[in-house]
């Protein structure tokens, strides 16, 4: 690995996780919340800064720009993508990041009051992570490490390109999108602006994975109308519907097609919101699995709870609304292996035997590779996301930066004429 000059990632993670970007699933267009645009502005500001080409914050907060190529022979134009919202599971407002510096071992303690903290008995990485720093936020709080890791990662790795012409690469594009996090991360993404051939989210775990699967996913909407009346003269004319709703949950299985039952390569049924009253309630459901056709199965159980809801409810009225969320990248992968077989390399350049896995979920890349930009995903060292204990360690921030300005010269080196792959 050769990095000439010192890493920006850290003092960039800092700064942006203390930026609200947090999305919201009611929220209506693209961003849903406009407080994204912050971290979207400084992004083109210190993009514009450091001399990157074609820098553009769109109407919908994409971050564009361009890294010109180094090299005279042609290079197929790379993307590399990050995320800039973080999850509204648990708040990101007023975050407050801890450097906690040069880890010896044992608890990090977040939070004295509440004696929250991360140990390596339950987070073993933590023991990979010996004589660095390590962030968290304070407890109050998720950290933001999905995905400003990734984003502070790439911003660190252009500034590296940017600053060394010498350095051998093709055309790049950087590209930070809003609201990943509720599924709608490329809702308004201009392709033709992008205007790349191959791409990498960096939006994943631990330091040299490399995945190239995710989820397919369907979405469920089931509604459920009942019939309303006053609670004292009910008799013979309410039909509520929460109760018919709470009986068809109750059918659903724990011991198999639920999150908390399944692993690796299974997949699931999961009940995100409930929402509603005696009236009227909605539920939202989750399709999960890496085999597209085995959705059917897991709808199938779905429906079976549907159907004995209407026999032990026969005057509520449900119906039930199917919608195709994202498919399994992999599928589009298969076709182009240069594109993971290059990452590997990339990976093993900076010291790490890569780990190839699965997403037991979706990203940006699953929807870009079946929009034509075919797109796996990289590590950034996230740890605990989506909680109070997320943390991320400043070794991996590096690591991930330098990995893509190998992973740009690699491309480079094995597109040159006469080069062999």
């Amino acid at each position: 690995m050769t990095w000439t000059g010192p890493h920006s990632a850290l003092d960039r993670f800092l700064r942006y996780v203390q930026i609200n970007t947090e999305s919201d699933p009611l929220g209506e267009g693209t961003p849903s919340t406009q407080h994204q645009f912050d971290l979207a502005r400084l992004l083109g500001e210190e993009l514009q800064e450091m001399g990157a080409a074609d820098v553009v914050v769109d109407n919908h907060a994409y971050v564009y720009a361009t890294i010109p190529a180094t090299v005279g022979h042609d290079v197929p134009t790379l993307c590399f993508c990050s995320h800039m919202d973080t999850s509204p599971d648990v708040t990101g407002a007023n975050v407050k990041p801890q450097v906690h510096r040069n880890y010896r071992g044992g608890p990090i303690v977040i939070n004295e009051e509440s004696g929250l903290s991360i140990d390596p008995h339950n987070q073993p990485y933590l023991e990979k992570c010996l004589g660095h720093s390590i962030v968290t936020a304070s407890g109050d709080t998720l950290l933001g490490a999905d995905d400003k890791a990734g984003v502070a990662a790439i911003m660190d790795a252009a500034q590296q390109l940017l600053g060394h012409p010498e350095i051998p690469h093709g055309r790049i594009r950087v590209l930070f999108t809003p609201d990943e996090e509720i599924g709608a991360g490329v809702d308004a993404l201009d392709l033709r602006l992008l205007n790349a051939d191959f791409a990498y989210t960096l939006d994943g775990g631990e330091r040299g994975s490399l995945e190239g699967e995710t989820f397919s996913a369907d979405g469920v909407e089931v509604v459920i109308n009942g019939v309303s009346a006053h609670p004292g003269y009910a008799k013979g004319k309410l039909v509520n519907a929460l109760r018919a709703a709470g009986h068809l949950i109750t059918l659903l299985p724990l011991d198999k097609h639920s999150p908390e039952s399944t692993e690796g390569r299974d997949g699931f049924v999961h009940l995100v919101t409930m929402k509603g009253s005696a009236e009227q309630a909605t539920l939202s459901f989750l399709l999960r699995d890496f085999d597209t056709d085995l959705l059917d199965d897991h709808f199938e159980v779905l429906a079976a709870a549907v159907a004995k809801t209407r026999e032990a409810f026969p005057a509520v009225e449900i119906r039930v609304d199917r919608e195709e969320q994202y498919r399994n990248l992999g599928e589009i992968l298969s076709q182009h292996p240069e594109v993971i077989s290059r990452a590997t390399k990339a990976i093993q350049r900076i010291g790490f035997e890569p780990r190839q896995g699965v997403i037991r979920g979706g990203t940006d890349g699953s929807r870009l590779s079946f929009m034509g930009l075919p797109c796996p995903n990289l590590f950034t060292g996230m740890q605990m996301i989506h909680s109070r204990k997320e943390w991320v360690c400043e070794y991996d921030l590096n690591l991930s930066a330098s990995m893509v300005v190998e992973l740009a010269r690699v491309w480079a080196e094995e597109t040159e004429p006469g080069a062999r792959s």
